[in-house]
């Protein structure tokens, strides 16, 4: 059983109004949390223009600002998530709260793009601690059924809505206040909540009679990402066969052969290996990687074509994308009943192919395209986002023991930041390849700038719609029939 302080036992009867006006009251502020991690991940991306030019950033070194964040983000998800589960969650919470806030603040006060991609770094490392020690949490003070995939279905809308908000709270606050206040906003939110969690958030942790962590499980799987990461970005500019691009792919993929040797040996992984063997949970996070890939790289450069060739403003551009955002918020009720009513991998397949839709037709936005005319019509399909955050959310914790509650919570997330880090990477690096190519052979700067915009939004969206049959194969009939017993109420059988 759950340790969790008496004073702050939220997981009072479904019947009982004060408990469960309680437990909603602390959902509240964890999602408040959540966004605030979800939307820092893009906030900067309307801004990185002006960023560049007041911290002299070259342009392809501008992907880092957002990369270095998702990459810690991800990268130590999976660590945050155990240590939730031993230390307390609410501890790891409020911890990675300050991280968090003391970072932006820095970030804020950056004067050159080295100590601003070092901060945004850290940032990641406080933003990993907060999110799965927030859903844990939100699994513990919900028991299985209707009452916990209602708050995950707000969990996976609030998600959604968090990349494109962040774009228009970065466009807003670039134009009225100057880059420095997308990095304030954090502190001012990061700094309430920290003074709110411990009167409105319940503790629990694990009883363990050893503490142990996965030290050098997290080493070899951040390294093998930021390697992953490097190497595609720099690829364009020293080749594709070049030795030193070969040599860090390869480096790569042994740290990434290291980490699942060391998760199958080690006493405490980082990761269970065991927990894949939930196939609803394994399925889940192969999708919530492919929506981070193709959703978070459409983002990048959609944003990046409306400025740079569009001439859009940065508050003009939040504006344009809040039509996502609000697309979004409007259909994560029907999502709910949709899961409710058919099942989780129909709804996440629904979304992607949707989403995979609405990306390709980007794709025919002209040098001199126009919002009404070529954006407006992909952002309403792109929308549908929210038809796979939500499934993906209840799918990824469909099962999962009390044990395991902060590593499965901190799997979904990393799955998603890491596909996200690693899509703005390709996008990046397959816009300059298809750009300086069209140069060479003559083309107008800005026709070779959006030829490279369009390649790359084609790789988004045929990301999207691999997640259509990867979601088919992997979770299969019998998951989906536990997931609707855990809907109605019913005990799963657990494996």
């Amino acid at each position: 059983m759950t340790s969790v302080d008496p004073k702050n036992d939220l997981r009072g009867g479904a019947s009982a109004a004060p408990g469960a006006a309680r437990r909603w009251r602390a959902f509240a502020l964890l999602a408040v949390a959540y966004f605030m991690t979800a939307v820092d991940l893009l906030i900067v991306n309307v801004a990185l223009p002006t960023i560049g030019v007041e911290l002299h950033f070259a342009e392809s070194d501008l992907q880092w600002v957002v990369t270095a964040y998702a990459i810690t983000f991800g990268g130590f998800l999976l660590l945050g998530g155990r240590a939730a589960d031993l230390l307390g969650r609410r501890r790891m919470f409020v911890t990675g709260l300050a991280v968090f806030t003391a970072a932006s603040l820095a970030c804020a006060l950056a004067t050159s793009g080295t100590f601003l991609i070092v901060m945004r770094g850290i940032q990641g490392l406080g933003a990993a601690a907060v999110l799965p020690a927030a859903l844990s949490i939100v699994m513990n003070m919900f028991p299985e059924g209707t009452e916990r995939n209602k708050a995950l279905g707000i969990w996976g809308a609030v998600g959604a809505s968090g990349a494109t908000f962040g774009v228009l709270a970065g466009g807003a606050l670039t134009r009225y206040g100057g880059w420095p206040y997308i990095f304030y906003l954090n502190v001012a939110v990061g700094g309430a909540a920290v003074l709110l969690t411990r009167r409105v958030v319940p503790e629990s942790r694990l009883p363990a009679a050893r503490r142990r962590y996965d030290l050098l499980g997290a080493i070899t799987v951040t390294g093998a990402l930021v390697l992953a990461v490097y190497a595609i970005s720099q690829a364009p500019a020293v080749g594709w066969t070049a030795a030193r691009t070969l040599a860090q792919l390869t480096a790569a993929a042994a740290l990434a052969a290291a980490f699942v040797v060391i998760e199958a040996r080690a006493q405490a992984p980082l990761l269970p290996l065991r927990l894949f063997r939930l196939k609803t949970l394994a399925g889940s996070n192969a999708v919530g990687f492919l929506l981070g890939a193709s959703f978070y790289g459409y983002i990048f450069i959609g944003t990046l074509y409306m400025q740079q060739v569009l001439g859009y403003s940065p508050m003009t551009t939040g504006l344009a994308w809040l039509i996502v955002g609000l697309t979004g918020v409007v259909l994560a009720g029907p999502a709910q009943l949709l899961v409710t009513r058919t099942s989780v991998r129909l709804v996440m397949a629904a979304g992607m192919t949707l989403t995979g839709a609405g990306v390709l037709w980007a794709t025919q936005a002209p040098v001199q395209g126009s919002f009404w005319a070529n954006l407006a019509g992909p952002f309403f399909l792109t929308g549908t986002v929210t038809w796979v955050f939500i499934p993906v959310s209840i799918g990824a914790l469909v099962g999962v023991t009390e044990r395991d509650a902060g590593v499965a919570s901190g799997l979904i997330d990393s799955s998603q930041q890491l596909g996200g880090a690693i899509g703005i990477a390709v996008a990046s690096t397959v816009t300059a390849t298809r750009s300086r190519s069209l140069l060479s052979h003559g083309h107008a700067g800005v026709d070779a700038l959006t030829g490279g915009f369009h390649q790359a939004l084609w790789v988004c969206g045929l990301i999207a719609l691999t997640a259509v049959p990867v979601a088919f194969l992997l979770i299969r009939r019998t998951d989906v029939a536990q997931v609707s017993a855990t809907r109605q109420g019913k005990t799963p059988a657990r494996r």
